[in-house]
């Protein structure tokens, strides 16, 4: 390791960057524009280098092939800001980057004044570590990478910025942040304080959020194309929502004539919150809500013989990591087996992963594999992925990571 002639960006002159290098042959993946860089690859695995700082990738043969984020504490040592290795990492590079990433959004319609959406997602949005919900005016942000960390108040400052925004609230309490040694940090950071309850309207079904405490950032913003489709499907059905959360399938599905929905859950504050959206839009006695382990309560459905219309499975991440994968597939397998068979005559099932370890042809083969268990026969009606908010970048796959089959029963 050595520094370069190139200033450090945004210094002033102040320092020069470091160079890092690829062991040979190991700069494959970033000519294929991959951003991440582990250990394993990197010649200077202990470089004395300050924690986020931005560093020059070079091979072995001293060609500089990008810039990014040092990760001392992590396996994925480098993340890559840019493969233009004369673009600078200043404010300037986070400004263009976030006007990239709202352009997206104002494209498809999002940046409503009472709506909300994924505003930055990560790699897909090249600002790796960096995640941006945008809640009727208010961002909700998380930095969970080391140079995200080293960058957040340039970050915060420009998203005060926009003129959609108000406030600025930071929810860095995930537990990849452990990874990358950094603390677990939660509260306000700019701008206006949060109301106690955020509402939302998508589509003309409304949300109360809990941007403080909530799963993810408060909301489920990638299964907005999965509740359209519920809404789109549940005229006259009898449904059964598994893994409730907050109740946006209730709230779909109820809003699209679905003549009851049971939700059920593990966690009573997400029951209470399901039930609080539900009046919210307008629903009274057509809705009943369970806590209780949800496999345990399948089990209980299918031995007690009862029958739905429509049974929607939305766990959470059961394959963590690879090491995980077979004990998560028989997981997802059995769930699709128990809601097979609560399905009555020519009813639909309508099941997801969010794993990203779980592709789209393992998962088909989980479910395919359920339906022979259930001994029904069934067909995929619906390809369901994660919504445009949260763009799948072709040069990263590890982007994409929500499956989801609509599958009808034959006979």
């Amino acid at each position: 390791m050595h520094r370069c002639g190139r200033l450090h960006p945004g210094d002033q002159g102040a320092e020069k960057v470091n160079r890092i290098h690829l062991l040979p042959g190991r700069e494959k993946s970033l000519l294929r524009r991959h951003p991440w860089i582990f250990d394993g690859a990197v010649k200077e695995k202990n470089a004395d280098i300050r924690s986020g700082e931005t560093v020059l990738v070079c091979d072995a043969k001293e060609r500089i092939l990008a810039s990014g984020a040092w990760s001392p504490a992590s396996q994925l040592r480098i993340r890559v800001w840019s493969f233009d290795p004369q673009e600078e990492i200043n404010r300037e590079f986070f400004r263009r980057r976030i006007a990239r990433a709202v352009k997206l959004r104002e494209t498809l319609g999002l940046l409503l004044p009472d709506g909300g959406c994924r505003l930055i997602y990560s790699e897909s949005d090249f600002l790796p570590g960096v995640i941006v919900d945008y809640y009727a005016g208010f961002a909700a942000v998380q930095f969970l990478s080391a140079g995200a960390e080293l960058w957040r108040q340039t970050i915060v400052d420009e998203l005060i910025a926009l003129p959609f925004i108000r406030g600025v609230f930071e929810r860095s309490d995930a537990t990849v942040r452990k990874k990358e040694a950094l603390p677990s940090r939660n509260g306000h950071l700019a701008g206006e304080t949060l109301p106690p309850g955020i509402i939302i309207n998508e589509n003309g079904m409304l949300f109360e959020t809990d941007l403080q405490q909530g799963q993810k950032t408060g909301f489920y913003f990638d299964l907005r194309t999965a509740r359209e489709k519920i809404r789109s499907i549940a005229k006259g059905k009898r449904v059964l929502n598994m893994f409730s959360y907050t109740g946006g399938f209730a709230v779909a599905a109820l809003s699209g004539g679905a003549v009851s929905v049971i939700n059920a859950d593990s966690s009573a504050p997400a029951l209470a919150q399901c039930e609080k959206n539900l009046r919210l839009n307008g629903f009274e006695g057509n809705f009943q809500n369970i806590c209780g382990d949800v496999f345990q309560l399948l089990r209980k459905f299918a031995d007690a013989g009862e029958k739905f219309d429509l049974v929607i499975l939305d766990p959470p991440k059961l394959i963590p990591n690879k090491s995980a994968v077979m004990r998560g597939c028989r997981a997802y397998q059995d769930l699709a087996r128990l809601g097979f068979k609560l399905l009555d005559r020519n009813g639909m099932l309508c099941n997801f992963s969010c794993s990203g370890a779980m592709g789209v042809e393992l998962f088909q083969k989980i479910t395919a594999d359920a339906t022979l268990e259930a001994g029904v026969e069934a067909s995929i009606i619906a390809r369901l992925e994660q919504s445009p908010d949260h763009p799948t970048l072709l040069s990263v796959p590890e982007t994409f990571y929500l499956n989801g089959l609509l599958s009808l029963c034959r006979g």
